[in-house]
C-alpha cells in the first residue's frame, strides 16, 4: 500500500510485527511512549519509495475528531498508560525546551515560542512492542526546523531526547531530518493532554513506541552513534524499526 500524501497530512499505515533480538523478548515490560494498528494494514514502504513533502497544517479546533479525510482515528483517551513514572504535569509557564549539544546557538524555548513556529500535520500510527497501536492526527513542529534554528552540525549522528520523568531515547539525525519527524503538541485536533505527553511528544513514525518520547524537555545533537536510552540500556533494539521497514 502506498503512503498517500495530501494537504496538511501524511497517511501512514504501519504494522505491529514479531519482535526480534534478545532485548525485545521482554516486550511485555512497561514502556514510555508506546501505542494499535487496524488489522490487515500493510507494512510501511521504504522511505525512498515515498513522497517526502509535508505541507503546513491548518488550524485545528478544540473538539477531538475521530476521523480525518476518511481515515479512522483512535480516541486519545483510549491509549494505555505505560510510562516509567506515570503522567507528568508540566507547568507551561516555567517550561523550557533546551536544545543543546553540537549546535552553534544553544536554545531555551518557551512553549509559546515553539508552537508559534510553522506547524505541520500527519496521520500516523504509534506501534507498541506490547502488541497494540493507535492512529492519530498529529500536529506539531518539524524537529529539523528547531535544529536549524539552533544551527546544528549537519555532520552529527544522533538526536537525543530527554523527558521530564527522566526518560531518554535517541534517533539518527538523518532520519529526523529526511522524514520530517514532528515534535507534536496536538492530537486529533485537541491540545495534547498530560497523560499523552504534554507539552511535546516525538512522532517517530516507522519506529516502535519506545522511541516516541513524551514530556520532552531536551533535544541534544550528538556524535555518539552508540548512545543508548532508557529501554535501550535494558536490552531493547536501538533502531526500533518496525518489521517490513528498511
Amino acid at each position: 500500500m502506498n503512503v498517500k500524501l495530501e494537504v496538511g497530512r501524511i497517511v501512514t499505515p504501519a504494522i505491529c510485527g514479531a519482535l526480534t533480538g534478545a532485548g525485545l523478548a521482554v516486550a511485555a515490560l512497561v514502556l514510555s511512549g508506546c501505542s494499535l494498528l487496524p488489522p490487515g494494514a500493510s507494512p510501511i514502504p521504504p522511505a525512498a519509495s515515498r513522497e517526502s513533502t509535508v505541507t503546513t497544517g491548518t488550524a485545528l479546533g478544540t473538539v477531538e475528531v475521530n476521523s480525518y479525510k476518511g481515515k479512522r482515528l483512535d480516541l486519545v483517551s483510549s491509549e494505555p498508560e505505560n510510562s516509567i513514572k506515570g503522567p507528568q504535569h508540566i507547568d507551561v509557564n516555567s517550561y523550557r525546551l533546551q536544545i543543546t549539544g553540537k549546535v552553534a546557538t544553544p536554545l531555551s524555548l518557551t512553549y509559546n515560542e515553539v508552537v508559534a513556529m510553522p506547524s505541520f500535520q500527519k496521520v500516523t500510527t504509534l506501534n507498541c512492542v506490547e502488541g497494540w497501536s493507535k492512529t492519530y492526527l498529529w500536529q506539531g513542529v518539524r524537529i529539523r526546523d528547531l535544529l536549524a534554528r539552533a544551527g546544528h552540525d549537519p555532520l552529527a549522528k544522533i538526536v537525543i531526547f530527554s523527558s521530564a520523568d527522566g526518560y531518554t531515547t535517541s534517533l539518527p539525525l538523518d532520519y529526523v531530518v529526511s522524514r520530517d519527524i514532528l515534535l507534536a503538541y496536538r492530537m486529533n485536533g485537541i491540545v495534547m493532554p498530560p497523560e499523552r505527553g504534554f507539552p511535546f511528544q516525538v512522532v517517530a513514525e516507522d519506529r516502535f513506541g519506545y522511541k516516541w518520547a513524551k514530556w520532552v524537555t531536551g533535544i541534544e545533537i550528538s556524535d555518539n552513534a552508540n548512545y543508548q536510552g532508557y529501554w535501550e540500556q535494558r536490552g531493547y533494539d536501538n533502531s526500533a524499526t518496525l518489521p517490513g521497514v528498511k
